[in-house]
């Protein structure tokens, strides 16, 4: 099956509840590649490389979250994949 990627933005009480660390987790048991990160607004985004099964069950767990966070909007953008990524990791971008 081929690979895909999907860009996701994930909106609510998604920042200091560790969203990073349980998105890092639930990526590399799917053994996706690619990266998420909090942004200056408050959402966090997650970049994901994989097959189009893995990254739905991928989102489903997303939507969910950890036990401390809440979940409002998830928004997905759906492309062809890239050879960039080689893990799944954290990424820091400043704000």
């Amino acid at each position: 099956m081929k690979d895909v990627r999907v860009e996701i933005q994930v909106s609510g009480r998604v920042q200091g509840v560790a969203f990073r660390h349980f998105t890092t987790l639930r990526a590399q048991e799917l053994e996706l590649k690619g990266w998420v990160a909090n942004l200056a607004d408050g959402t966090v985004k997650v970049v994901a490389q994989g097959t189009k099964d893995k990254l739905e069950t991928f989102l489903q767990q997303l939507r969910k979250g950890p036990s401390r966070s809440r979940v409002e909007g998830v928004e997905t953008c759906w492309m062809d994949s890239t050879a960039k990524e080689e893990a799944f990791r954290i990424r820091f971008i400043p704000f």
